[in-house]
C-alpha cells in the first residue's frame, strides 16, 4: 500500500501527526483497540473537525460509527513519519538538559537512538548516561561519518549553540533540534526546529492570564 509523500503535509499537520501517535501508543500500551475521533482529539488538544482534516492525508482511516482502530492508525501514522526505521542522533552538550534528555528512555521506543553524546567540558567526556558515554568534540566528525547519523541534537549554552551547528552540518547532519536559546542560521537543505522553554513558559502564563481576566469579569458583574 503506498503512502502519501511526507513532504506533501503541511508542518503544522506533521507536528499534530506526531501527538496523535503519542497518544494512539499510550492507548496501544493500555490494550485499547479502537478510539472514537472525538476521543483522539480531545486526548491530543484539537477539535474534531481539525482531527479528520489531519488524518485526511493518510487516506480513508476510520470506519463511521465504530471510530479508527487503533493498532492500524498507529502504523500509518508511523510509517509517514518515518517512525519504522531508526534513526540516528547525536547529541552536543551534556548539561541538566543534555542529560535528561540523553536518559530518557522513550526515545528508542519511538524509533531514535542516540549513537554519540559530546560534550566540550573535561570534567562530563568519560561519563556513562543512558548506556553510552560522553566524548570529546573531537570525535563528532568520526562518529556521524561511522553511523550516518541525519539528527542532532543541540542543548549548549547560547554562545556556543552556531559553531555546534555549524560543525554538525559540516559532518553531514541534515536535522537540527535546538534546545539552545538563539536562533541558528543553516544552509539550505538542512532543517532546524528551535524548542525555546522558556518561550513556552512564557505563552503558558498568558494563556493562564487571560483565562483569569474573563473570570474576573464575571465575577466583578455578579
Amino acid at each position: 500500500m503506498s503512502q502519501p509523500r511526507p513532504r506533501t503535509i503541511p508542518e503544522a499537520t506533521v507536528a499534530r501527526l506526531a501527538v496523535y501517535l503519542r497518544v494512539l501508543s499510550g492507548l496501544a500500551d493500555g490494550g485499547r483497540s479502537t478510539v472514537s475521533s472525538g476521543e483522539l482529539a480531545s486526548a491530543a488538544g484539537v477539535n474534531p473537525a481539525g482531527l479528520r482534516k489531519d488524518l485526511s492525508h493518510l487516506g480513508p482511516c476510520g470506519v463511521r460509527g465504530v471510530g479508527y482502530e487503533v493498532a492500524t492508525l498507529r502504523r500509518r501514522i508511523a510509517a509517514v513519519l518515518g517512525g519504522e526505521q531508526s534513526r540516528a542522533c547525536v547529541l552536543v552538550g551534556i548539561g541538566n538538559l543534555g542529560s535528561a534528555l540523553a536518559d530518557y528512555a522513550g526515545f528508542g521506543t519511538r524509533g531514535f537512538e542516540f549513537v554519540g553524546l559530546f560534550d566540550s567540558a573535561p570534567g562530563r567526556v568519560g561519563q556513562l548516561i543512558g548506556g553510552r558515554t560522553v566524548r570529546p568534540m573531537d570525535d563528532v566528525e568520526e562518529v556521524v561519518t561511522a553511523t550516518r547519523a541525519s539528527i542532532g541534537v543541540i542543548a549548549t549554552p547560547a554562545e556556543v549553540a552556531q559553531p555546534v551547528c555549524d560543525r554538525l552540518v559540516a559532518a553531514g547532519v541534515r536535522s537540527i533540534l535546538n534546545f539552545a536559546p538563539v536562533a541558528l542560521a543553516a544552509p539550505a537543505g538542512v532543517d532546524v526546529r528551535q524548542v525555546d522553554l522558556s518561550v513556552e513558559l512564557q505563552v503558558l502564563a498568558f494563556l493562564g492570564q487571560q483565562r483569569q481576566v474573563p473570570a474576573a469579569l464575571a465575577g466583578g458583574m455578579a
